[in-house]
């Protein structure tokens, strides 16, 4: 959808989000540059907000810590309980996969340069 058939579609109905979007559409098009994959990983918010609402549920549950290494360790808990079973690490590779295979591709060899 173009920019103008946004605005000519949903303009009337909510003109705010539609001033909104011709604002960032500068900002908004290098993004669509990417490759399918990166853009699902840049815009996979949710997980990372998963975890900060179970790390702050635990940390409010627990309220004070006499020391930092036992704050450590109540976040160490509460991030481990996510996952388990240990097979978590396993789902992520798949999941990334294609998207650091995509950010390899894009960024000309940076990524597994790094890594060496």
């Amino acid at each position: 959808m173009k920019e103008v058939e946004f605005s000519e579609e949903w303009g009337a109905k909510y003109p705010a989000i539609v001033r909104l979007w011709e604002r960032a559409w500068a900002e908004f098009v290098p993004f669509l540059q990417f490759d399918v994959e990166i853009r699902k990983i840049v815009c996979t918010t949710n997980a990372i907000e998963s975890v900060n609402a179970r790390i702050r549920k635990a940390v409010r549950a627990r309220g004070h810590f006499p020391t930092e290494q036992a704050a450590l360790k109540c976040v160490y808990l509460a991030v481990m309980s996510l996952d388990p079973t240990g097979n978590g690490a396993k789902r992520w590779t798949r999941r990334w996969k294609p998207a650091l295979q995509a950010f390899d591709i894009a960024f000309d060899g940076r990524l597994t340069a790094a890594q060496q």
